[in-house]
C-alpha cells in the first residue's frame, strides 16, 4: 500500500504541473457523452479532495502500528480511493482518447 501512495502522489504533482503549464482542457465533444463526462468528474473531482486527508490519515495510522483505528478507516477510504483511480482513468480517456 506504501508503494500504491507513492505512486498516486507522484500522479497527483505530474497532473498538477501539467496542468500549471497547459491549463484548464474543456471537454470537447458537444454530443451525448458530455453530459456522461461531467456526472464521472465531479464527483471524481469532489471525492479526491475529500478523501486525500483521510488516505494520509489511514497510511499514518497503519505506519504507527495503530491497525485497529487503520482498518476501520481503511474501510471507508479505500473504496473511494478505488473510485477516484478508476474515474481519473475513464475521464482521461474521454477528454483525450474519444
Amino acid at each position: 500500500m506504501i508503494s500504491a501512495v507513492i505512486v498516486s502522489a507522484l500522479f497527483l504533482v505530474s497532473y498538477l504541473v501539467y496542468h500549471d503549464a497547459v491549463g484548464s482542457v474543456p471537454y470537447p465533444h458537444y454530443d451525448w457523452t458530455r453530459p456522461i463526462y461531467f456526472v464521472v468528474l465531479i464527483p471524481h473531482v469532489i471525492l479526491a479532495g475529500l478523501n486525500a486527508p483521510f488516505m494520509l490519515l489511514t497510511l499514518g495510522l497503519a505506519l504507527r502500528g495503530k491497525y485497529s483505528p487503520h482498518r476501520r478507516l481503511a474501510r471507508y477510504v479505500w473504496p473511494v480511493w478505488v473510485f477516484v483511480s478508476v474515474s481519473g482513468v475513464v475521464i482521461y480517456l474521454m477528454l483525450y482518447r474519444l
